[in-house]
């Protein structure tokens, strides 16, 4: 069925419009006596559209305020389940599939089936916080694109219909007699709409005049807050989704120990716990309660590290990563290393002895003779190794070395508490082809695990050994920090200002309009305001009261009343 919305004054309006664009006449309930919907001043919206098609439905679905709100309650019920139990990232070395159950029982295990264990980075509540911004920008487009139109539009002279049928009107004669500021005799219509003019000029309104038709606004800016608040919520959303954006956003807790580089994950930083300090309170200077307990209670617990950009070779396991030094510093607690948006905060420790690297010679047991020394990392040992006139290529390397069930050699772990080497050594009375050497650089697996007998007769021939302590490091402590990243932080704060500064605009400030217009000497006024209507009554009361025109404010409004 085609709607005709074409009005008397001649104004061809879109579909679904309510009002003219023009004029303001009631489009359709033209006799009615109910005041004039004003949302948007009766312009249509593409969500109103008469034979949606698929893109119209999903459009329509998205520009629901019921919908926002229903995606925005589940929104937050999501985020309840997801603080019942800690989150997954909260916690240190510890298998989330086993703590849950042992921690909370049942429920626990429930909980981390369901992937309530973490929530917040779930592709559901993702997906919500996808839906939501998606509502916010469709409902913002489809009635702030009318609105605009709307506003930019507006003419003067209304029609009398839609004067009449505003919340807040006046119906009346131009008074016989003195106006203030005009002649003493009858007021001419024309001075009676300068002299209201001159009122509300005064009380902050801007007024626009064509002949006996008058328009008065102020505040205009206070509609479009709702829409600002809206552009700071997607501003605030969208932040919140980019820290998904590998680099954008990090809270881990990483294991460093004493003289280790380690890579910082998702970043192209390396830090090294240069040293660990550990401090403890003397027994004066403790509690009753903790000496009689006999508890030993950190102090201060320092970790001096050292923060290293990488060049080049950064992914490469294969090469030595090329780094540049780029900062220094001593983390304590609340007291985090920061660089370039890269936090550092000191966590916890553990003490953990670990090997860094030794420093072992190669000795001929016959002559007594000493070829030299190399250092040897059990964090990334080099494939070859030249020391005299022998040279060491590395076969084998187990961190923790252990045999299996059927005694071939395993490593249980990548951290070097049992150290092995398996190398080949070619050089001076050795086969062509080298000879295997196994080494373990401590003294008590040297031992366990008969390292001489192992190696037969290049053992009884050469060795590797350790002369001192001197040429050991090792890692008393792992210090653990809570290393941060949170680049999409500013635009959260931004979308946050944004989203204050529009509720402050429509919570503050109220857009208010007066349009009135004379004919044969009959007054007619129209008042509209989205809210404080009382502040609406009195100002109109006091702009007719100066054009001799004396009513009871709560007269004005007898329309809001009964609706």
């Amino acid at each position: 069925m085609i709607h005709n919305t074409k009005c008397e004054c001649g104004h061809q309006n879109p579909v679904a419009t309510l009002l003219c664009e023009s004029c303001g006449k009631p489009l359709e309930d033209e006799g009615g006596a109910e005041p004039l919907e004003m949302k948007y001043d009766g312009m249509a919206r593409r969500s109103q559209r008469a034979n949606p098609g698929l893109l119209d439905r999903v459009w329509n679905f998205f520009s629901s305020v019921k919908i926002a709100i229903y995606l925005i309650v589940i929104t937050l019920l999501g985020s309840a389940l997801g603080t019942i139990y800690p989150q997954e990232n909260t916690f240190l070395n510890i298998d989330p599939s086993v703590y849950y159950e042992q921690t909370y029982g049942t429920l626990g295990y429930i909980y981390y089936l369901l992937g309530l264990s973490h929530t917040f980075e779930s592709w559901w509540f993702i997906t919500l916080l996808l839906m939501i911004g998606t509502s916010l920008i469709v409902c913002s487009l489809d009635r702030v694109l009318p609105l605009y139109r709307a506003l930019s539009k507006q003419q003067i002279r209304k029609h009398l219909s839609f004067i009449t049928r505003q919340k807040l009107t006046y119906s009346g004669s131009i008074p016989v007699g003195a106006v203030p500021g005009g002649q003493p005799e009858a007021a001419p219509e024309q001075v009676w709409t300068e002299t209201a003019a001159k009122a509300l000029r005064k009380a902050r309104y801007r007024v626009y005049t064509d002949g006996t038709a008058l328009l008065a606004e102020k505040y205009r800016f206070s509609r479009w807050g709702p829409y600002i608040n809206h552009i700071g919520l997607i501003i605030f959303l969208g932040a919140v989704l980019m820290r998904s954006i590998p680099g954008w956003h990090m809270d881990q807790h990483i294991g460093f120990p004493e003289g280790k580089l380690v890579k910082i994950p998702e970043t192209n930083y390396y830090l090294k716990n240069e040293k660990f300090t550990l401090e403890y309170y003397k027994p004066e200077e403790m509690s009753a309660e903790f000496r009689s307990k006999g508890l030993d209670v950190p102090k201060v617990y320092e970790t001096k590290a050292t923060l290293y950009a990488c060049l080049a070779d950064c992914d490469d396991p294969t090469k030595e990563p090329v780094l540049k030094e780029v900062h220094k510093q001593d983390i304590i607690v609340n007291k985090p290393l920061e660089y370039q948006g890269l936090l550092a905060y000191q966590f916890d420790f553990k003490p953990s002895p670990m090997l860094i690297s030794v420093k072992p010679s190669l000795k001929n047991k016959e002559t007594g003779e000493t070829y030299g020394s190399f250092e040897l990392s059990m964090d990334n040992p080099k494939e070859q190794y030249k020391v005299g006139p022998y040279e060491l290529k590395l076969k084998a390397y187990f961190p923790e070395f252990a045999l299996d069930s059927k005694g071939m050699p395993i490593t249980k772990s990548k951290d070097p508490l049992m150290p092995a080497f398996v190398f080949t050594i070619t050089g001076p009375g050795l086969q062509p082809q080298g000879e295997p050497y196994m080494y373990f650089p401590r003294q008590v697996d040297k031992v366990n695990f008969r390292q001489d007998e192992i190696n037969g007769a290049l053992g009884a021939k050469l060795e590797l050994a350790v002369g001192s302590m001197e040429n050991v490091k090792i890692s008393e402590y792992i210090s653990y920090l809570n290393i941060r990243v949170d680049r999409a932080m500013p635009f959260i704060w931004i979308g946050t200002a944004i989203s204050m500064i529009g509720l402050i605009m429509g919570f503050y400030w109220n857009h208010r309009r007066v349009w009135l217009r004379i004919d044969d000497g009959k007054l007619a006024l129209g008042a509209h305001t989205n809210k404080n209507w009382y502040g609406l009554r009195k100002e109109v009361s006091q702009v007719l009261a100066k054009t001799g025109i004396e009513v009871d404010p709560n007269a004005l409004e007898r329309r809001v009343e009964q609706a």
